[in-house]
């Protein structure tokens, strides 16, 4: 297990502190993401909406409901909702998500594999100048999700990792940097710092989106999970969550949860351990001050929820 102090407040209690606030507040906008062009497959934990070869588009993470078998596919803004582009490349992948390194697109899921019938799974990495033009260039230590890549201030590539079992528990943020992309290796990844004390040893989490701030921190959007009972077998529970990273001194802080699933439309889930689930994609900042999370929803849909801006006057 890893070295996280057992005095860590348990993700239940936080997730029922904020509930009951959620609760007496007023209901904020939301919604369903509606998909055209995969009739009968459902998608969910998209990537937020990003701009690449003059389109508006969206990653999302597309399969049947009684299936974990997926492909990741884009969808560009139209009438009505998101619709299927169908000369983009599909990836044989779950859980897309993405960043721009420079000009580069750098885009990044979850691929499974089977060894001696057992699954297994490792993040891999494509880069390019857009959805269209992407080549895999990385691949991650096996058994680890929620590896997220984030350009410094000093132009440096800060690397957020999420290592499970001896090191890392059931899931605990390690944090490394890497002069350039090409740097960048699995034995590097599986070198990084965990961050201590933000989650208690049978809790988990891990990143899924990072925002340059001024003054050089980084914006981390994360999700935060745990069991009932703390039994494997139970249901999850799955919140998004934020806090702040400073790369410099190597801590965070404000860490604060930001959603949970009752607070978006209610809708069907892929099996009855997932109900209470949101998985954490992206958070888009308009104009006029509105912060829209884009999240899974237990794994059967893909949602909206305008929230507090978790950086304030942190963020660009």
């Amino acid at each position: 297990m890893n070295s996280i102090p057992s005095d860590v407040a348990r993700v239940a209690d936080l997730i029922q502190q904020f509930k009951h606030r959620a609760a007496g507040a007023a209901p904020r906008p939301r919604g369903r993401l509606v998909f055209h062009g995969v009739d009968g497959l459902d998608v969910y934990n998209p990537t937020a909406p990003f701009e690449s070869a003059g389109r508006h588009v969206i990653a999302g993470r597309v399969e049947r409901r009684d299936s974990e078998q997926s492909q990741v596919r884009f969808f560009e803004r139209g009438a009505q909702g998101w619709h299927l582009i169908p000369d983009a490349p599909t990836l044989a992948l779950q859980d897309p998500f993405f960043t721009f390194i420079g000009a580069t697109l750098v885009l990044g899921g979850v691929e499974t594999f089977d060894i001696g019938g057992r699954l297994h799974w490792r993040t891999v990495f494509l880069r390019g100048p857009d959805i269209f033009n992407l080549s895999r260039f990385l691949v991650g230590p096996d058994g680890m999700k929620d590896i997220r890549l984030t350009q410094l201030a000093d132009g440096r590539i800060g690397i957020f990792t999420r290592p499970q079992g001896a090191v890392g528990g059931r899931g605990t943020i390690g944090y490394i940097e890497a002069d350039h992309l090409d740097a960048i290796t699995p034995a590097l990844i599986s070198g990084a710092t965990l961050l201590k004390g933000m989650f208690h040893p049978l809790d988990w989490g891990g990143a899924n989106e990072t925002k340059a701030l001024p003054g050089g921190e980084v914006g981390v959007l994360a999700h935060v999970a745990c069991f009932d009972n703390d039994e494997p077998s139970s249901a999850r529970h799955y919140v998004a969550c934020t806090f702040v990273f400073d790369p410099h001194l190597r801590r965070w802080r404000d860490f604060r949860i930001v959603a949970c699933r009752s607070q978006f439309v209610a809708g069907p889930a892929k099996r009855s351990d997932l109900v209470d689930v949101v998985f954490s994609s992206g958070l888009v900042f308009d104009a006029e001050g509105r912060v829209t999370l884009y999240a899974g929803a237990s794994d059967a849909e893909a949602h909206w929820l305008e929230i507090d801006d978790p950086y304030q006057a942190r963020r660009p």
